[in-house]
């Protein structure tokens, strides 16, 4: 049997160098913050080249896509052009209740 990890998201993604590091995160069921909503906690590091991880988002924007067009996410916004359904800072997220991760490595 395989182990597997849950995850309720990417909290974070670093880039050093050559390597990318991808912090997956899971909401704490005890530990709350100020507003009594749980708090993201750190469950696992994913660590790769730029090379993998390259191949990674790519292989996660045809599975999105096929989610899609199966009807499991619906698109709130029809991208224009190749680049348009990347993140910018200040967007507003393409996906319906979709919540944008923000990391200082990609801020623009």
């Amino acid at each position: 049997m395989h182990q597997e990890v849950y995850s309720d998201g990417i909290a974070e993604i670093t880039v050093t160098g050559p390597i990318v590091r991808v912090d997956l995160m899971s909401l704490s069921p005890t530990e709350r913050d100020a507003k009594n909503n749980p708090k993201p906690v750190l469950r696992q590091r994913i660590v790769m080249s730029v090379e993998a991880f390259a191949n990674s988002v790519e292989l996660m924007q045809k599975a999105l896509q096929g989610l899609i067009d199966a009807g499991a996410i619906k698109q709130t916004q029809a991208p224009q052009d190749a680049a348009s359904h990347l993140p910018r800072k200040g967007d507003a997220a393409p996906f319906m209740n979709g919540q944008r991760n923000s990391s200082p490595n990609f801020s623009s």
